[in-house]
């Protein structure tokens, strides 16, 4: 008999959502698509109908097989978006949202190389290789990257790096 977890908002069976099997493969189709961190794969399941209790040993039998791995999620999840051009403070936002413990979050994204040149890659790439001459444009450039999630010395360092690269 195969049981299938139904979406967010539909009651299962009380029977299937106790089920291991059932859980089982439901985070299974969830992990098949992407990384999760064991929280929030936890908070979808729940969200699909299944009862925490029964979730916790499926969840860790998934951990110890490896197929569930915080480390692994957070440092795809940086490296993915450090390539789009985010900076460290958005990043670690979104992982805290996901509820990654701050410590996961802090030494992986100080394991990451150079957040100053990122955020001159970033900026050039919006904008162009010509450093802002006038208030109004240097303002517009410092939001951009402010928003992207770079620090004020990763900024800086962007703008003045790119000054002297023309120098």
């Amino acid at each position: 008999m195969r049981l299938r977890a139904k979406r967010a908002g539909q009651a299962l069976e009380p029977e299937a959502a106790l089920d291991p099997g059932a859980i089982r493969q439901a985070a299974l189709t969830l992990l098949a698509r992407r990384d999760y961190g064991t929280a929030e794969l936890e908070r979808r399941l729940r969200a699909r109908g299944f009862e925490a209790t029964a979730i916790g040993p499926v969840l860790q039998d998934l951990a110890a097989s490896r197929m569930l791995d915080d480390d692994r999620f957070v440092e795809h999840f940086i490296s993915y978006h450090a390539s789009r051009g985010q900076g460290p403070i958005r990043i670690a936002m979104e992982l805290r949202q996901r509820s990654v413990p701050a410590e996961s979050i802090a030494q992986h994204l100080d394991a990451v190389s150079d957040w100053r040149e990122r955020a001159r890659v970033a900026r050039r790439k919006k904008f162009g290789a010509a450093i802002p001459k006038d208030f109004k444009s240097r303002a517009r450039q410092v939001r951009f990257l402010e928003y992207r999630g770079f620090s004020a010395e990763h900024i800086r360092a962007a703008l003045a790096g790119d000054a002297a690269a023309e120098d």
